[in-house]
C-alpha cells in the first residue's frame, strides 16, 4: 500500500508540473511559480502555525530559487527532460554523502543520459540551451533544498517549519511573478487552473509521502521516487502532447536505472556516535 502512495506522489506531482506549463502563456513562469508556491504556503498555513527560524528561511531560499529556476527550465524544454536534468542535483548529493567511489558510477550512468538528451533533437530542433542551463540550476537548488530540509528536520520544526519556508519562497517570487502577470494572475480562471496545481504539485504528494514514509523504508521509496523522469515524460505525452523519440526514451531509461542504483545500495554500518541520516537521502522528494 504504501509504495502505492509514493507512485500516486510522483504521478500526482508531474501531472501538477504539466498543468503549471499550461499557465506559461497567460502569466508567464514567474507567475506561475508565485501563484503555485502563494497558494500551497496559504494552505500549509492552514494546517499548521508557520515557524521561522534560520533553518526556516535558507530553506525557503532553496525552495524560491528551485521552483523559479525549474518552471524557467519548462517554458523552454520538454517536463520530461527538465525532470531528468533536475534530477542529477539529488542523485549526485547521495553519492557524495555516501563517500564511496563506486556510487559515483550511478552518477556518471546518470549524466550519460542526461548528455543523450542534450544533443537530441526535439521535434526536429535543438534542446534550448538557456532551458538546459536553468534545469541545471534547479539541479543544484534541488539538492541544497534536500540539504536545508534535513537540518529543517532534525531541528524538529516539522510541518510548521514547512509552512513558514514556503511562506518565504512565496514572498521572494511574488514580486517578479507580479511584474510578469499583473493584475492576470488574480483573474478567477488562473486562480483555480493555480490552486489545481498547488494541490497536484505540493499538497497531495506530501500528504501521501507522509503517510508512505511511516512504514516504507529509504531504499524502496528511492526507487519508487526513481521514477519521476519516466512520470515526467507521460505526463508531459498526455497533457502537452511532447511525445519524445525512442532514444530520449532510452536516455530517460539509463537515468532511472542510476536513480534505482542508487536507492538499492547498500547502507554503510552502523556507527558509535549519532547516526547520520544521510544515507536515507538516496532520491528525495522535489518541491
Amino acid at each position: 500500500m504504501a509504495v502505492f502512495l509514493v507512485l500516486g506522489s510522483v504521478i500526482s506531482l508531474q501531472f501538477g508540473a504539466a498543468f503549471a506549463s499550461q499557465l506559461f502563456g497567460q502569466i508567464g513562469a514567474p507567475g506561475a511559480t508565485a501563484l503555485r508556491l502563494g497558494i500551497a504556503a496559504l494552505m500549509l498555513a492552514v494546517v499548521a502555525k508557520p515557524k521561522f527560524r534560520q533553518e526556516t528561511v535558507v530553506l525557503g531560499l532553496t525552495m524560491a530559487g528551485m521552483n523559479g529556476t525549474f518552471y524557467l527550465a519548462l517554458d523552454r524544454i520538454p517536463l520530461g527532460v527538465a525532470v531528468t536534468i533536475e534530477f542529477l542535483g539529488p542523485l549526485g548529493l547521495a553519492a557524495v554523502l555516501s563517500r564511496r567511489a563506486r556510487d559515483f558510477v550511478w552518477v556518471v550512468l546518470a549524466l550519460v543520459g542526461v548528455v543523450i538528451l542534450g544533443v537530441r533533437e526535439y521535434t526536429g530542433a535543438q534542446l534550448d540551451l538557456i532551458g538546459v542551463v536553468l534545469a541545471l540550476f534547479a539541479a543544484v537548488f534541488w539538492a541544497c533544498y534536500v540539504l536545508a530540509g534535513r537540518k529543517l528536520a532534525t531541528e524538529g520544526l516539522g510541518t510548521g517549519g514547512l509552512a513558514g519556508a514556503s511562506l518565504i519562497a512565496a514572498a521572494l517570487t511574488l514580486p517578479y511573478g507580479l511584474s510578469t502577470a499583473g493584475a492576470t494572475l488574480f483573474e478567477p480562471k488562473v486562480l483555480m487552473l493555480g490552486t489545481l496545481v498547488a494541490l497536484m504539485a505540493s499538497a497531495i504528494p506530501y500528504t501521501l509521502e507522509i503517510r508512505a514514509l511511516k512504514t516504507l523504508q529509504a531504499s524502496t521509496f528511492g526507487v519508487v521516487l526513481a521514477l519521476e523522469p519516466a512520470a515526467a515524460a507521460l505526463a508531459g505525452a498526455v497533457l502537452l502532447g511532447q511525445h519524445l523519440s525512442l532514444i530520449s526514451l532510452c536516455a530517460i531509461a539509463l537515468v532511472i536505472t542510476a536513480g534505482v542504483g542508487a536507492a538499492l545500495r547498500k547502507a554503510p554500518a552502523p556507527r558509535e556516535t549519532p547516526a547520520r541520516q544521510d544515507a536515507d537521502l538516496v532520491l528525495p522528494v522535489p518541491q
